[in-house]
């Protein structure tokens, strides 16, 4: 019987977790695709497994107590990418846009707290946990937006690590206003403990950390890195929780000490996996906590407190970022971002609670209200990317395309249109370059570049480029949609200009041969075949049986490429994948597999169409 018992225990603990990875995998995926966000589809899955959906899960607590290390290992994996240098120059970010932030938005949050009635201190406190905006959602969102690494991006870094810094303060201030606080002597030995930690940390990541990884390295063992890895991550975040400071703060501080270290790529490469298995099991927690039943029972007052502490924080948001001289759409994209509550309010409720400030309905209503706010997150941002039209590109100190008379006319000015106008250049051409990317044309003009700003899908706008007198027109930008319009185009207005076009892959080159375009490669495969050929080099081919081998299979390329259109053509323009007529053998057999006519057969008669990409 206690062997049954035993073994059904270990089903029902199966069960759970099969659930939790299960929920993530299916919600995840089907709200991406609906644009709605992976955050938002966490939450959704955590409600619906937790006690006020399915109820597989009655505490979830003990999940959230687990989870909280998925954001101390996201803030680990921060702080690698912040070295001290990089710290430095981010200090007016930090110390200045940070702190005027939480400043600004934590006296009107108190003062909201204190118009629905609550004593000052539960005010403040309730106010100053809505202040600490969700690193773990912003940062997923940043993510998800490719903006980390951007300006506005380390903005909102910035602005995210002062706010984990003040959890240390406001803890403290938690403890001081508690109605039966400890004595002086107490909170001096806190502070000293604290201030010890710190330092302890510091020195072992200054002279203990790189000569273990060193040590480790030359075992060469792989596991044990990654248990290494792990057991900094945790060891850190144990010493600051012991000292009374935050885990995440002491995860970020360990990752800045190996910021600089030969293995913080190993490193990095080591926790990601746990990083993200457990940010997603963290949000799928902070689904579950949302209890349903306090919001039923109290929904006008947390509906309300929702919108007011939102809007009064977007409200202080908007007014730091314009003082700091932010354009208003980066303001609006900071409100966006930021006007939720975050996962370190949990930790300061808690103490509140516990410090007797907060009584448990207090703290079910704001723990509530930050829920609801972290929640409507993404929705900000996706309404934020819809309708928000986009900002005017300030065009101070650019010349716009007027009254260009090249012989050549280059539309897009990246990578490959800088390689291809080289050749133009060295012949002595005359050449009219149009971008769109101001930035682009500002770092051309460095190196002596003359680019005119244009947009090369607008008739009149190609004609102020010269397109009418150009005799050939070259088409390099890196996006299908926009080179199909500017091909569009330039054939109905321009019918004269020769056009040679950058393909992205193999199904736009066969797009652009059926519309007549003069010439079109697609642009990695010269770079990709001359990448193949120094390998048959390297691997001892002698050159001149390289170079028939890199021609033949060019020719055979250029075969099944007509091949495909011809068929698609017939078809009546709906291309089959993987039905193309298989070229002949390659015509002169060597020992490589590719040459075999058995295997060029499965290799090129199969091939999807974007073969060679």
């Amino acid at each position: 019987m206690r062997g049954f018992m035993a073994v059904e225990g270990v089903t029902g603990d199966l069960i759970k977790v099969v659930s939790l990875l299960g929920a993530g995998v299916v919600a995840v995926p089907l709200f991406r695709r609906l644009g709605l966000g992976s955050v938002l589809g966490y939450f959704s899955a955590g409600l619906a497994i937790g006690p006020y959906g399915l109820g597989l899960f009655g505490n979830p607590e003990s999940v959230l107590h687990v989870a909280e290390f998925g954001v101390v290992m996201f803030l680990f994996i921060i702080g690698l990418e912040m070295q001290p240098s990089r710290l430095w120059n981010l200090r007016r970010e930090i110390f200045g846009l940070g702190v005027a932030q939480v400043t600004l938005c934590g006296a009107l949050l108190t003062g909201v707290g204190v118009v629905y009635g609550l004593p000052l201190p539960a005010a403040f406190l309730a106010g100053m946990g809505f202040v600490l905006s969700s690193t773990a959602v912003v940062m997923q969102m940043l993510n998800e937006r490719g903006e980390t690494s951007t300006p506005q991006g380390q903005q909102a870094v910035s602005i995210l690590l002062l706010e984990d810094l003040a959890i240390v303060p406001l803890l403290a201030i938690a403890a001081f206003l508690a109605p039966f606080k400890n004595s002086s002597d107490d909170a001096w030995l806190s502070f000293g403990i604290g201030l010890a930690c710190v330092a302890g940390l510091v020195a072992a990541g200054r002279w203990l950390l790189n000569p273990m990884f060193r040590i480790l390295a030359l075992a060469q063992a792989r596991e044990v890195m990654t248990a290494a890895a792990l057991l900094v991550v945790l060891g850190s975040a144990l010493l600051m929780q012991l000292g009374g400071l935050s885990m995440a703060m002491g995860a970020f501080l360990a990752g800045v000490l190996l910021s600089e270290s030969s293995f913080r790529h190993q490193l990095e490469a080591d926790i990601e996996p746990f990083r993200g298995i457990l940010l997603g099991l963290f949000f799928l927690a902070v689904g579950m906590s949302l209890d349903l039943g306090v919001i039923v029972r109290e929904w006008a007052l947390i509906a309300l407190s929702v919108l007011a502490f939102m809007a009064v924080k977007a409200t202080g948001i908007f007014i730091v970022a314009k003082l700091f001289k932010s354009k208003t759409r980066e303001a609006i994209t900071r409100v966006a971002l930021f006007s939720q509550g975050g996962e370190f309010a949990f930790v300061l409720y808690a103490a509140a609670l516990s410090a007797g400030i907060f009584d448990a309905h207090i703290n079910a209503v704001a723990s509530a209200t930050v829920i609801l706010s972290m929640a409507l997150t993404p929705l900000l941002v996706i309404a934020l990317d819809r309708y928000l039209p986009p900002e005017e590109t300030s065009l101070d100190g650019v010349d716009v395309a007027d009254g260009l008379n090249g012989r050549t006319l280059i539309i897009g000015f990246g990578r490959f249109g800088q390689v291809a106008s080289q050749s133009l250049l060295a012949r002595g051409f005359s050449v009219s370059i149009i971008e769109v990317d101001v930035e682009l044309i500002t770092a051309a003009a460095d190196f002596g570049f003359k680019v005119h700003y244009g947009d090369g899908t607008r008739p009149e706008i190609l004609h102020a480029s010269g397109a009418g007198q150009a005799e050939a027109v070259l088409i390099c930008v890196d996006n299908r949609a926009t080179s199909d319009r500017i091909v569009a185009v330039a054939q109905e207005n321009f019918p004269h200009a020769k056009l040679f076009v950058r393909a992205y892959d193999r199904g736009h080159a066969m797009d652009l041969i059926r519309v007549g375009v003069e010439y079109q490669i697609r642009e990695t495969f010269e770079s990709a075949m001359a990448f193949g050929t120094a390998v048959l080099l390297g691997m001892g081919v002698p050159e001149e049986e390289a170079r028939e081998i890199a021609e033949d299979v060019r020719r055979r390329d250029e075969e099944r490429l007509d091949l495909q259109v011809a068929s698609d053509i017939h078809a009546g323009g709906n291309l089959v994948r993987g039905n193309a007529p298989t070229p002949a053998p390659l015509t002169k057999p060597t020992p490589a597999p590719l040459t075999k006519p058995k295997a060029a057969g499965k290799i090129h008669g199969n091939m999807p169409d974007d073969y060679g990409e």
